[in-house]
């Protein structure tokens, strides 16, 4: 309980630093907010005007101080072109990529670790052999590339599922699938790859330990040994390379999202960065950091249960 309170309370100074980084890196590019939100039949009155309004003119040290004040106490600020608060414009996002990230998940974990598993136990073989350079192939591909791809194959060409938009699930399952199978395909071809190949080594290395052997003499099952025994040993790097992963999906919604205009955080980013929104693009990194934190807390916490010698 110790622990968890020490990793809970240590966020703070990450997600600050994190904070101060996204807000010098936005005051030192090239481009005025003020200057977007007039327009272009505007003159320096204007912007200033404006800049004065927003608080733009004030030093820099003075706008992030009172920016991570409000922060602290739950208050984003309010977006420069939507005047909505930056939480609710989260909040309602959210939706959409919270469910193309657990649609991705799902179709990767359900693929790679048993994928992994065989071509472990045929080490060496054409399944083996197929999976690594399945890898670099994965690895290779663009996440944009991968998506027009499929669109142009199964959507356009084949007209299997939608191309664009975003269907809630509570409103239609069948059209919720229909237009997340597609990106979820393809942000989980690189996720894919990645996990599939380490629960290969894990368990390849796993089943040359004495236990397996020892196994194999008692005349357990081939699949028990495999699943029970060399799985179960090797879960630590697998769990921790899934949580890898997860942070690394964060950056493939932003592209998937686009490339399928799915109305979720990841169009948002997009979106806020193309108007230099400063306060949306701040709650949203903020937003995507928190839940890389809790992301690597979960897998942390996971260790304990996974291998009993591991202690905090």
């Amino acid at each position: 309980m110790l622990f968890i309170l020490r990793r809970v309370l240590s966020t703070v100074p990450v997600l600050l630093i994190v904070a101060l980084i996204v807000f010098a890196m936005l005051r030192l590019t090239p481009g005025d907010p003020a200057a977007a939100l007039v327009g272009n039949n505007s003159n320096s009155e204007d912007i200033a005007r404006i800049r004065t309004s927003l608080g733009l003119d004030e030093p820099v040290p003075v706008q992030f101080v009172r920016w991570a004040s409000k922060a602290l106490r739950g208050d984003l600020g309010e977006s420069y072109y939507m005047k909505q608060s930056v939480t609710h414009l989260i909040a309602q996002r959210i939706g959409p990529t919270l469910s193309l990230s657990a649609l991705t998940m799902l179709i990767t974990l359900s693929i790679a670790i048993p994928l992994g598993i065989l071509a472990a136990w045929r080490h060496g073989g054409w399944l083996d052999r197929s999976l690594m350079s399945f890898s670099v192939l994965g690895f290779s591909v663009p996440t944009f590339v991968i998506g027009y791809l499929l669109i142009w194959a199964v959507a356009l060409h084949w007209k299997l599922f939608a191309v664009q938009g975003y269907t809630p699930i509570n409103e239609s399952f069948s059209g919720w699938l229909s237009h997340l199978f597609l990106p979820a395909i393809t942000l989980s071809i690189v996720y894919l790859a990645l996990i599939a190949r380490v629960t290969r080594a894990s368990v390849a290395e796993a089943l040359t330990e004495d236990y397996i052997r020892t196994a194999r003499s008692k005349g357990i099952s081939e699949l028990r040994i495999l699943v029970r025994h060399a799985l179960t040993n090797a879960a630590v790097p697998i769990v921790t390379v899934i949580g890898i992963g997860i942070g690394l999906l964060i950056g493939g919604v932003v592209v998937t999202e686009t490339v399928y205009a799915i109305p979720g955080l990841g169009q948002l980013t997009v979106d806020a960065v193309l108007g230099r929104d400063f306060p949306l693009i701040q709650g949203i990194t903020l937003f995507f950091s928190f839940a890389y934190v809790l992301i690597n807390l979960l897998v942390d916490l996971s260790y304990v249960l996974l291998d009993p010698r591991i202690r905090y």
